[in-house]
């Protein structure tokens, strides 16, 4: 069945203080109508994702829970399997599998895990991706690639979501996306980041223009599955703000563009709350995204357009 590419939005939270802290944002996020609750899994300022989802989660009825997204470096996928399945089991199937290639040198700099080349850790994520399938399948499963070899595995227990929790592969580039067209059920439309780092190169590789490109990658390499595909865009600014035109002059030379590609710029919302709610329904027109995730610093002021918009 097709997906019906209804509008739901996600907020990406870092870390808190305590317990009652982060259930307290969990809990608001549910209230203001966010979907969904998503965890970065980097090394730096923030919470663990497994347990500060599994957290979260328990302090909501509702609210889904995902990563964006895991980085199959940091762990076997076996290892990520037992992990993701139980956390949807114990969430009631509120979870959402994200998982990367990698991306951000100081996260293998300062662990010292080994950042092979870009083909090396795609190779790498897409065997893990058919690893993780297998182990949420029924009954043992053998697996022989480059990097993993599974024997009689029956990964235990097996998730609440069937047959599996939804899958968010995303990325910039060709060869992620035509993955990500093959196997998501989530597909991300994110700038590429060349340098390993978020910097006006990667934010360029978002333009408008690029984007189009993008997600004919994604429809080719999904040929008949894409139209039960739900496509999600990372937002990197939120500005809410009556003098659209003048924020848009000051945050050009930010991104090295003009500020009449920061207008068009998929990854950033600014403007009136209703100038913010066309602009997404032209972006739903143009490149079919309907689930759109905001910052933490966002979450309040994206409220409106949140009450707004989801659903339809």
């Amino acid at each position: 069945m097709a997906h019906p590419r209804t509008f739901r939005f996600g907020v990406q939270l870092h870390t808190a203080t305590s317990g009652p802290e982060w259930a307290d944002l969990a809990r608001r996020a549910e209230d203001l109508g966010y979907s969904t609750l998503f965890l970065p899994d980097h090394f730096g300022d923030q919470l663990a994702p497994v347990p500060a989802l599994m957290a979260a989660a328990d302090a909501t009825t509702d609210l889904r829970v995902g990563t964006l997204v895991f980085d199959n470096d940091y762990k076997h996928p076996v290892v990520l399997a037992k992990e993701c399945a139980t956390l949807d089991v114990l969430s009631g199937g509120r979870f959402e599998l994200g998982i990367g290639a990698g991306w951000m040198n100081t996260d293998y700099e300062q662990s010292g895990i080994a950042m092979d080349k870009p083909k090396v850790r795609v190779d790498r994520m897409e065997e893990a991706i058919a690893v993780l399938k297998q182990a949420f399948a029924d009954g043992p499963q053998d697996f022989a690639g480059e990097h993993y070899r599974i024997t009689g595995y029956d990964g235990l227990p097996k998730p609440a979501q069937r047959p599996h929790p939804p899958f968010l592969i995303g990325g910039g580039a060709k060869r992620v996306l035509s993955i990500a067209g093959r196997e998501a059920d989530i597909v991300g439309i994110n700038p590429s980041i060349p340098n390993g780092a978020v910097d006006s190169d990667a934010a360029k590789t978002g333009l408008a223009e690029f984007t189009d490109q993008k997600l004919a990658w994604v429809r080719e390499a999904a040929g008949d599955r894409y139209p039960d595909l739900e496509l999600n865009m990372l937002q990197f600014a939120c500005i809410v703000t009556d003098d659209r035109q003048g924020t848009l002059e000051a945050m050009a030379p930010a991104f090295g563009v003009s500020p009449e590609d920061v207008a068009e710029y998929p990854h950033a919302m600014v403007g009136s709350i209703e100038q913010i709610c066309d602009d997404l329904e032209r972006r739903r027109q143009r490149w079919d995204v309907s689930y759109v995730v905001v910052q933490g610093d966002a979450m309040e002021a994206m409220a409106p357009v949140v009450a707004k918009l989801a659903g339809t």
